[in-house]
């Protein structure tokens, strides 16, 4: 009778071992298990948008999508609070040594679309473009005529680099919230708003069709040549304010946040991207062949 309670014991206990190892494998898995992205404003339309596709295309996987500005997003991600953040700046020497320490993996950005940084003013303003002196100078005056979603934000963050500037040397005003700054920016004349493409740029989206008819947005001029944010511009890097975004992870191995990764940087991915308005980083040639 022992024995036999013996070897009942060890088969449940073997069960239930082996039970939690096969659980515990599969939530590790690249097509099963949860996460979290983090993401400045200005990004999260096209992050949501790859989450989702990724989720149907791998409905045991959870992701969640939060809002941070960006350089707080990239501390979380070395206290490994989420897995992937999503960048647009360049790190500098001192950052990039942070991440490989702290993350214990080699500084390898995915990089997965292009975006930009544009300069918005109210529909009705008699402004038609803006010069790259104007910002130069306009990002230096007492005026602060430039208006940017905050402090620490991707797009101050792209713009203060564009300029050679840190961002604490620049002058500005703020409302927080890149849709807030384009509501309100009729409320202040002659001052212009400062957001991110992909806040306005989902084409079929009411929310963004309502923020793209209350203003327009200047083309830069630069060197005597007038560029715009548009698919050339971004595609050939000739807007002066185009940034490309990517992914960094503190995964090691091939699991959700990999699997995420690679998941946007297929063709699949990037036709999300271009759907979103924005300029896929990764561009697949397609051959046809007549028979």
């Amino acid at each position: 009778m022992k024995n036999n309670l013996r070897i009942l014991f060890i088969v449940f206990l073997g069960t239930t071992i082996f039970g939690c190892s096969e659980k515990k494998e599969k939530s590790l898995s690249y097509n099963n298990g949860e996460m979290t992205i983090l993401t400045d404003e200005s990004f999260k339309s096209v992050t949501e948008a790859l989450a989702e596709g990724y989720m149907i295309s791998y409905p045991e996987s959870k992701i969640k999508v939060v809002t941070k500005k960006e350089d707080l997003g990239f501390l979380d991600l070395l206290s490994n609070k989420a897995k992937i953040a999503v960048m647009s700046k360049d790190l500098s020497p001192q950052e990039k040594e942070a991440y490989e320490k702290q993350v214990d993996l080699k500084f390898t950005p995915a990089r997965f679309a292009a975006d930009a940084v544009v300069f918005v003013v109210p529909k009705n303003s008699t402004k038609t473009s803006i010069t790259m002196e104007e910002i130069t100078q306009g990002m230096q005056s007492d005026e602060k005529n430039f208006i940017f979603d905050g402090a620490n934000s991707s797009n101050l963050n792209f713009v203060a680099q564009k300029l050679k500037k840190l961002p604490k040397d620049l002058k500005y005003s703020i409302i927080p919230g890149s849709k807030n700054v384009i509501e309100e920016l009729d409320k202040y004349p002659n001052k212009i708003g400062v957001v991110g493409l992909n806040t306005i740029s989902r084409p079929y989206d009411k929310n963004a069709d309502k923020l793209r008819e209350l203003i327009k947005i200047l083309p830069v001029v630069h060197n005597g040549k007038s560029y715009n944010a548009d698919f050339e511009g971004m595609r050939e890097m000739k807007y002066p304010f185009t940034r490309v975004l990517y992914f960094l992870t503190n995964e090691g191995s091939f699991n959700i946040a990999s699997g995420f990764i690679r998941y946007s940087c297929t063709h699949l991915g990037q036709k999300i991207v271009q759907k979103e308005g924005l300029q896929p980083y990764n561009i697949y040639p397609r051959e046809v062949q007549m028979r």
